[in-house]
């Protein structure tokens, strides 16, 4: 039994977040144009683009304090506290999360 298709612009935006967190090179350029083209509001993908980097940004820190533990050694990270960007707000009512919140808020789980 397949699995139901997914819509495209589901898969494009998937694609776009996973591109950003895994900073692939491409930078989910292509996605973006495809997820314009179908007239998907910019707001719904700057917030899926602040999830994506938030995760991003914080799959690096605890790497970074991890290898630092294990290392034995306390250094400054550059990128611990990095620009908050200008997003639009968006109320949302979410439960508890397994994640921190975006500097907007936004639950990224």
């Amino acid at each position: 039994m397949s699995a139901p298709e997914l819509h495209s612009s589901i898969v494009a935006l998937a694609s776009l977040a996973s591109g950003i967190a895994s900073k692939h090179p491409d930078m989910g350029l292509c996605q973006l144009e495809k997820l314009r083209a179908m007239g998907i509001p910019d707001e719904q993908i700057a917030t899926v683009i602040e999830i994506a980097r938030h995760i991003r940004d914080e799959a690096s820190r605890k790497l970074d304090t991890a290898f630092d533990e294990r290392a034995g050694i306390a250094l400054p990270h550059a990128a611990s506290e990095p620009e908050k960007p200008v997003m639009p707000k968006l109320k949302t009512e979410t439960k508890s999360s397994c994640c921190s919140s975006t500097s907007s808020g936004q639950r990224c789980c």
